[in-house]
């Protein structure tokens, strides 16, 4: 990977590391994106206690670490693996995999110009870094027209070549969220009931399946959160005031957000 950060982490910064020695009370690892070892004292490895280290980490895993504190002078960073969540830990790794995929269209077009690739990546990347963290995080803007690299200092002849290399290879990013609709409804003509309910929540990025005794998996799709709720709440909001009018029974319950890529 061609990505790599200048200086030291920031403490509590949430890092990609590769293990490289395990001791019997402490584990050395190497901050992938900074260059530099840290270290984890075994009472960071995981709650508890710990019989065997290796049964947690062994020489050449990736994790993601925590910074927890940093001797500037000494260079010595102490990180921790046990306070990174589930969810810390795949938006870590997702932010990587996005930058190695956007490393990977790079090269193809340091290929299609015939140069070498840490020719084209540092003189694309050199521009990108003034504004962004990543170089994944201009593409995407750069998929949903929300930035002109022109304006980032790029000449127009590789402007326009890397803009339309971003366009073939990434899709638009979208945000999903989701919500369990329960409906039901007693009266006589209570099933035409709920079918006139659900096309209330009828929508172009709203999907409902029914899932069972009342049930329905509500599934929104849209390019960012702030739109995708309002289109879950419009949609919910005209279903609940709909059944409510029809005597039906209605709730709505929320699930976790996701992130599609």
């Amino acid at each position: 990977m061609l990505y790599n950060r200048e200086g030291m982490p920031e403490e509590d910064e949430l890092v990609l590391c590769t293990v490289t020695a395990v001791h019997g009370h402490s584990v050395f690892a190497k901050l992938d994106e900074y260059g530099k070892t840290g270290m984890i004292h075994i009472s960071e490895v995981s709650p508890g206690r710990i019989r065997n280290i290796r049964d947690y980490v062994v020489e050449g895993k990736k994790i993601v670490c925590k910074v927890l504190k940093i001797d500037k002078v000494k260079g010595h960073i102490d990180l921790s693996l046990r306070r990174v969540n589930e969810g810390q830990r795949r938006k870590k790794v997702n932010e990587i995999k996005q930058e190695q995929k956007a490393e990977k269209i790079i090269e193809g077009l340091a290929k299609k110009q015939n140069k070498k690739i840490e020719e084209v990546y540092n003189e694309i990347s050199n521009k990108i870094f003034e504004k962004y963290e990543y170089i994944y995080q201009c593409f995407n803007d750069i998929v949903a027209n929300a930035v002109n690299l022109e304006k980032l200092g790029f000449d127009e002849k590789l402007a326009e070549e890397l803009t339309e290399t971003v366009k073939e290879k990434i899709k638009p990013v979208e945000v999903q969220i989701k919500g369990m609709l329960k409906l039901i409804s007693y009266a006589p003509d209570g099933i035409e009931i709920v079918k006139a309910t659900l096309k209330k929540a009828d929508g172009e990025n709203i999907n409902v399946k029914y899932k069972g005794a009342g049930e329905y998996n509500v599934i929104v799709n849209a390019p960012n959160y702030k739109e995708a709720e309002k289109i879950l709440k419009n949609s919910v909001d005209k279903v609940t005031r709909y059944a409510e009018k029809k005597k039906a029974i209605v709730s709505f319950e929320r699930e976790e957000k996701w992130n599609i890529f």
